[in-house]
């Protein structure tokens, strides 16, 4: 009967023991995962913040053509190749 009492003791203690790694694993994962999570959402506002500010310089940028009604526009096709644009145009 004591050699039962001494193991079922034993047993509880090594329970006890496992029980309290796991919580104190899964705290440990719980605030790594959180923090991962932080990270993204931080990374996720600065790209939105960066594709903002480039829409915006995109939008208030002017073509230079409309203010220079001497330019051309010329495009590049491969190799040596350019083809120019509104050179017959010209009033």
């Amino acid at each position: 009967m004591a050699n039962g009492s001494i193991f079922r003791s034993m047993a509880w203690l090594a329970g006890a023991l496992a029980t309290s790694a796991a919580v104190v694993i899964g705290s440990a994962l719980a605030v790594v995962f959180a923090a991962t999570v932080v990270v993204i959402g931080f990374m996720g506002s600065a790209l939105f913040g960066l594709v903002a500010l480039a829409l915006r310089a995109r939008r208030t940028v002017k073509s230079k053509t409309s203010s220079d009604p001497s330019l051309i526009e010329a495009r590049h096709v491969g190799g040596h190749s350019w083809v120019a644009y509104g050179w017959n145009e010209r009033p």
